[in-house]
């Protein structure tokens, strides 16, 4: 077989012709290879001129190579990036954190992960972004690059609007009820203070309930969540107030009316129960239980001896 049929043997004047014998014997590289088989017997043959340098040239390009695909596989190119980018006047020399209030910034220098040499090329400001983003304050974040040494961090921080008690946890807490961080220390005191299952998620309910009634509302030192479908208040004075689960206005409205003609929150009351719509309960201290009871004890002894009289 030939590698190669042989067509057209008259293509030259000068070649000589080949016996069919010569023909059958002969043998014929494959097309792809005929060029490489050119140009190693034009380069043996010294007819192809190699420039200078360019066996010194081809050494350093697989010297590098070799190198790059060692740092590849032994996980070391980002740390030599970084190396040459800082030496190259990139490394990071300023963070500029705005908008945090309750954030440290060592929190955030510490996430960024700065060493004093870290380059700004090499520094991944979306992989940052996450990392702050996950801090318990942070609302949303931005990182940004500022070249050649700058890094810009501004954040939006989430707001309490009070501390939830569940059990014997204190925890601050959004307006919608979702849970910011512990309590750790009194800087939050003057916010109010929700307690009881589901206390957290119907705490948003409270400012429409008493958008009528800021006088009550000033006064109320906990809302306590009973049953998950009622309130009750604890005021400063320690008289607690037991809403209805229903028509919550007209219950406000008949303890307005009651303290402004009897002045009934500043008598020596324990409780105000109000849960039902055609009754006030009043339930006394126990000092003022003694007291009554003692009243109560004089004036019929005082009746008996004037029915003993007569």
């Amino acid at each position: 077989m030939f590698a190669l049929t042989v067509k057209n043997m008259r293509r030259s004047r000068h070649r000589v012709p080949l016996a069919i014998d010569d023909v059958e014997d002969a043998f014929v590289l494959p097309r792809p290879l005929r060029r490489a088989v050119r140009f190693l017997v034009s380069l043996g043959s010294g007819r192809i001129n190699i420039p200078n340098h360019t066996g010194t040239v081809s050494a350093f390009v697989l010297l590098a190579a070799t190198g790059l695909y060692g740092m590849s596989v032994g996980g070391h190119t980002q740390a030599v990036a970084e190396a040459t980018t800082s030496a190259a006047g990139f490394a990071i020399e300023d963070v500029k954190v705005s908008g945090n209030d309750e954030t440290s910034e060592i929190e955030i220098l510490q996430l960024l992960g700065l060493d004093g040499t870290t380059s700004l090329v090499a520094l991944n400001a979306d992989a940052a972004r996450q990392k702050i983003a996950n801090l318990p304050w942070v609302q949303n974040v931005e990182v940004r690059k500022v070249y050649p040494r700058t890094v810009e961090v501004k954040l939006k921080e989430r707001k309490a609007y009070a501390i939830w008690q569940h059990g014997s946890e204190l925890s601050l807490i959004q307006k919608d009820g979702s849970v910011i961080a512990p309590l750790r220390d009194n800087k939050f005191a003057k916010l109010p203070l929700f307690v009881g299952r589901d206390a957290e998620t119907a705490a948003a309910s409270i400012d429409d309930l008493f958008a009528k009634w800021p006088d009550v509302r000033s006064h109320v030192k906990a809302f306590v969540r009973v049953a998950g479908r009622r309130w009750d208040l604890y005021l400063d004075n320690g008289v607690i107030i037991k809403l209805p689960e229903d028509n919550i206005d007209g219950a406000l409205a008949r303890l307005t009316k009651l303290d402004k003609d009897e002045s009934l929150l500043q008598r020596d009351i324990a409780a105000v129960d109000l849960r039902l719509d055609d009754r006030t309960a009043i339930e006394l201290t126990p000092d003022a239980t003694t007291r009554r009871q003692a009243a109560v004890d004089a004036r019929n002894k005082a009746l008996k001896k004037a029915g003993q009289d007569t």
